[in-house]
């Protein structure tokens, strides 16, 4: 099969972590027979310093003419401190989203038998804790319009917008995960305060006997942010709007100990993304420290996702699990002992999956 992809290094930490990545992916499918053609773009604050725009063109191009992306991070402190920057690295990042038509985000939050010690929450909490959580991705205060500030600047205003059609598919797509999964789909709005919720309930009360074989519960969003710290267990499939998931997944996390393990796909319309969930992380940027594994791991969604290649994904993890069982991890996550680089943990993996056996 020949996997034809998108290379979106982005700012910070994106270009030395998608570097590890990249070579997985080509041992990946050297060790498959998979032919990886790949051209690489600008995004970010990267792609402003080049052209002045955080999301070119030609970058957009390049993405609608691949079957998927692997993309890193964007960000930086320079548009971060200043609030009176005209454009911004996340501007090129939400234009993205929007033209590529990526209306569901998926991260998947599990934790790691190897680095259960490294969460906060007390291991009885999130020993086994795996669940997914669904974000609407292109909708919501994001996407309101209209949006600004008064002309004294004394007065701010965003507008949160959904319509049916945004609700209904990314619900379906949670619906669709959950019969893959344990069969229970939780959907968290605020329908007892805002309107967009209460068409949220609506669309949802009218979808789910359309998965008669799947339970649905509902929670207030206040009450989901408790709950997935005092029960993280209890969720299979977590769906909701655009904000209050931006806030939950990064409150889910966590869970797993650190940022830097955890990965993401967005499903579109066009072609599909995959990227960690992590930022660009400068203060760590050309270092060779950042952890790759979040990276690492979006390439076997990728996989798995993009291009239905199970067994392709299911070996990416089984080289990384191999590699945290083994110690060999970033500073980030490593307990007291030997930590390695970036570069180190990156050739640890690669090199498992091309010593690996597998059935062609």
């Amino acid at each position: 099969m020949e996997l034809k992809i998108a290379v979106l290094a982005g700012d910070g930490i994106g270009p030395e972590i998608m570097k590890q990545a990249l070579e997985v992916t080509q041992a990946v499918c050297t060790k498959f027979g998979h032919t990886l053609s790949y051209q690489e773009g600008i995004v970010g604050a990267c792609a402003i310093d080049a052209t002045g725009d955080p999301y070119p063109a030609e970058t957009h191009t390049l993405c609608m003419q691949s079957d998927a992306v692997l993309f890193g991070a964007i960000g930086d402190p320079k548009y971060d401190n200043d609030p009176n920057a005209k454009v911004r690295p996340e501007q090129g990042l939400l234009r993205m989203r929007k033209q590529l038509g990526l209306y569901g985000n998926i991260r998947p939050v599990m934790t790691f038998p190897s680095l259960i010690h490294k969460s906060p929450l007390r291991a009885d909490l999130v020993e086994g804790a795996d669940f997914v959580c669904i974000r609407e991705l292109t909708g919501g205060l994001y996407f309101g319009r209209p949006q600004g500030r008064s002309e004294d600047g004394d007065t701010a205003y965003d507008t949160c917008i959904y319509t049916r059609e945004e609700v209904e598919r990314v619900l379906h797509l949670a619906y669709k995960f959950a019969g893959q999964r344990r069969k229970k789909v939780t959907v968290v709005d605020k329908a007892n305060v805002l309107a967009t919720s209460r068409l949220w309930r609506q669309v949802a009360q009218e979808i789910a006997p359309q998965y008669p074989g799947i339970e649905t519960d509902y929670l207030f969003v206040d009450n989901a942010a408790m709950r997935i710290i005092q029960w993280p267990k209890s969720f299979d499939v977590l769906v909701t709007e655009n904000l209050f998931g931006d806030i939950l997944t990064d409150e889910a996390s966590v869970i797993t100990g650190s940022l830097g393990l955890l990965p993401s796909a967005s499903m579109g319309v066009h072609t599909s993304l995959f990227e960690p969930i992590h930022g660009s992380y400068p203060q760590a940027a050309g270092k060779d420290v950042a952890n790759p594994v979040a990276m690492i791991l979006s390439a076997a969604l990728m996989f798995e996702y993009g291009f239905n290649l199970q067994a392709e994904g299911a070996l990416i993890r089984k080289a990384v699990n191999a590699s945290l069982e083994a110690g060999v991890v970033t500073e980030d996550i490593a307990s007291g002992g030997k930590s390695y680089r970036t570069s180190e943990v990156g050739s640890w993996i690669r090199e498992f999956v091309e010593h690996s056996v597998v059935d062609n």
